[in-house]
Formats: C-alpha cells, sequence, structure tokens
C-alpha cells in the first residue's frame, strides 16, 4: 500500500466513500431506466422544478406524465422525503463485497463470490449479468462458463458496480484493487464488463492519494488494455475536456460515437462517468449533479461518481444535504444487513484496508 492512503484522514475518507456511493446512488434512481430518462427529459423536469443548477436531492415531479415514468422507488429517494437509503443492488453489491472481504479475506476465489452470492443475495434482486450468472451457479456452472453461458449481457455495468469495496479496501494500490476486481468481476462478465470493474476500483484507489481527478483518471487507465473500447472511450471524454468543449457538447460527442450500444453498458456509462467527474472538477455536488444529468443508468453512474468524490473530500466535507437524510442508515438485501450503520460499514472497511495485506492478487 503506498503510504500516501494511510494517516489520521483514512477512515473519513472511507466513510465519505460510502456516504457518496449512497447519495449519488440515491439521487438518480428516480430516473434510472435510460431510453425513458434521456439527459434532456432529465433537464426538463429539473427545470419544471425550478432545481437547475441541482444541488440536493431530485424534486418531486411537477406533473403526473413524469411522475408516471418515474421509477416506482421514487417517493422514498425525493428531496424532503429522504429517511434512510432505499434498498439499491448498487449498495448490495458495496455491502457483500465487505462480507466477502471479512470472510474471506484478500485472497478470494471467484468459486467464493458465488458461493456468497448464493447465501446472501436473494436471486430476485440481481439483474442481466448477474441473473445470468447467478442461474447459472444454481444450476452447477463454474467459473468462467457462469459468464458465458446463455449471458447476453457479458459487457454490461454490473461488474463495475461492485467493485467499489476493492478501492476502498486499497487506498493507494490501484492495480492491487483492479486484481481484486477482476477475481469477483469475472464470475458474470468479460471484455469490457471485467475491465469497467478494474477501471472503477482502480479510480477509487487512486482517488487517495491522487492530487487530481485527472491524475486519479490516469491511474486508472493503466490498469486496463489500452486498446479496448473503455479505455478508448475514456481518454476521449478526458480530450474532449481538454479542449473546453461544454459538458453538454461532450457528452453528445461520445454518445454519438457509443450509439447501438445501449444504455447499460459499460462503456458509454463510463463516459459519462467520466464527464460527471471532469467537468464537476472536484466539487462533491456538481460531480453527483453533472453525472446523473448525464443520464443512461443513473443510479449506477452517480453511486460510483459519489464514491470517487466522497473519497476525495471525506465524509466530513460530504454537504449536509446529501449525508443528513440518510440518517446513517442502509436498507438492503443483503441477508444480515438490512439497517446497517453507513458509519459501522465505513469502520469494517477500514479495518480492513489497514490489515497487513497479503502478497498482491495475480
Amino acid at each position: 500500500m503506498n503510504n500516501q492512503g494511510t494517516g489520521p484522514d483514512l477512515a473519513d475518507r472511507i466513510h465519505g466513500g460510502w456516504l457518496g456511493r449512497i447519495a449519488g446512488n440515491m439521487l438518480g434512481k428516480p430516473v434510472e431506466q435510460g431510453e425513458v430518462w434521456t439527459r434532456e427529459r432529465i433537464d426538463r423536469y429539473l427545470r419544471k422544478a425550478a432545481a437547475l443548477p441541482l444541488t440536493d436531492y431530485l424534486p418531486e415531479p411537477a406533473d403526473a406524465a413524469d411522475g408516471a415514468v418515474l421509477r416506482p422507488e421514487w417517493r422514498q429517494c425525493v428531496r424532503g422525503r429522504v429517511h434512510g437509503s432505499c434498498r439499491d443492488d448498487d449498495v448490495d453489491y458495496a455491502v457483500l463485497g465487505l462480507h466477502l472481504l471479512e470472510t474471506h479475506g484478500f485472497g478470494f476465489s471467484t468459486e467464493q463470490v458465488g458461493d456468497l452470492w448464493l447465501l446472501r443475495l436473494p436471486y430476485l434482486q440481481t439483474f442481466t449479468a448477474e441473473r445470468a450468472a447467478y442461474r447459472n451457479l444454481a444450476n452447477g456452472l463454474k467459473p468462467p462458463l457462469t459468464a458465458t453461458y446463455d449471458n447476453p449481457y457479458q459487457e454490461w455495468i454490473g461488474a463495475l458496480i461492485r467493485a467499489d469495496v476493492y478501492g476502498w479496501t486499497c487506498p493507494g494500490d490501484p492495480p492491487r484493487a483492479a486484481a481484486l476486481a477482476r477475481r469477483d468481476a469475472v464470475l458474470s462478465h468479460t471484455g469490457n464488463g471485467v475491465y469497467g470493474a478494474m477501471f472503477a476500483a482502480a479510480l477509487i484507489s487512486a482517488a487517495f492519494i491522487a492530487p487530481g481527478v485527472r491524475q486519479a483518471l490516469e491511474a486508472a487507465l493503466a490498469v486496463i488494455p489500452a486498446s479496448s473500447r473503455l479505455a478508448r472511450t475514456v481518454r476521449r471524454v478526458v480530450s474532449l475536456h481538454e479542449t473546453r468543449l461544454p459538458w453538454e457538447e461532450t457528452l453528445a460527442t461520445v454518445s454519438a460515437e457509443t450509439a447501438g450500444l445501449g444504455w447499460i453498458h459499460t462503456v458509454p456509462n463510463a463516459a459519462v462517468l467520466t464527464a460527471g467527474l471532469l467537468y464537476g472538477d472536484g466539487d462533491f455536488t456538481r460531480t453527483i449533479a453533472l453525472t446523473v444529468r448525464g443520464g443512461l443508468d443513473t443510479d449506477s453512474n452517480g453511486a460510483t461518481a459519489g464514491s470517487v468524490a466522497g473519497v476525495r473530500t471525506g465524509a466530513a466535507a460530504v454537504p449536509d444535504q446529501w449525508k443528513d437524510p440518510l440518517e446513517d442508515t442502509v436498507r438492503s438485501a443483503v441477508f444480515g444487513f438490512d439497517g446497517v450503520r453507513i458509519s459501522a460499514l465505513a469502520e469494517r472497511t477500514l479495518r480492513l484496508a489497514e490489515a497487513v495485506a497479503g502478497p498482491a492478487p495475480r
């Protein structure tokens, strides 16, 4: 572990990562349906409610037509109605990853990830690639067949949303974080789906020590193949940002270049995430707001952006309007974890991060 990742503020940074993930997820959850909630429609919704620029959880819908197409959980996720986090797979997998490391240590196997899913995670709370892998596990298949048999979602975003805990527990060590995330990801994903998990874990790990978001992104790009579509798309967003192209035009450009991949594919979502981080320019609120306004898989992208921003700011500096309504409470479908305190999850994660690490994973 890089020594810069430890120190008196490590606990606050890990706590910030948890708070950021949960707040970003809650922000994006009502509009999580990319083919309906485009960037333009999200901003129209906000404009009707006089909520631009977005500086708090989504407002209630200003008209019934919008309310009819929000996610059914929206009433627990809009400003003034948030009392603890809603249950969501983007948070469940962070909880499950923590339990995995506590149970099996950093030497866990991909098979042990699958065993823990079957033991702790309800089948109907899994989706796309995870549900395909779960079904394959239940039918007796072993990795890597669990990822490839009858699974058309192999490059979708599911593995990326499972990666945060590996970044939080490997502060300042992006290659190690990426290796752990890869071992988890290959249960259900291949190709850019796996690279997305490695990228996210390394990005969060680097956020503990990098002087800025751009440097954290460079560290994350270093752990995935430079020729992969994911790496090329992230670099494209970085280059457009460098030309001072407005945020909206950057996203429009990359959206056209990734057309046809679908709103849950890893690559276009990584573009939205990268743009939110760069144009957010180190500000927690602006980062998660821009990321969610970017559309596609809004709650997943908001969660990952919030995790990076929360690690960079620390829990104490996360604005009150985001953390106070969470009431230090997590709802979770993971057996044995529903109602757990966010602060308790952060403390358990800190213990893992401070543990004497074994040999770097291969």
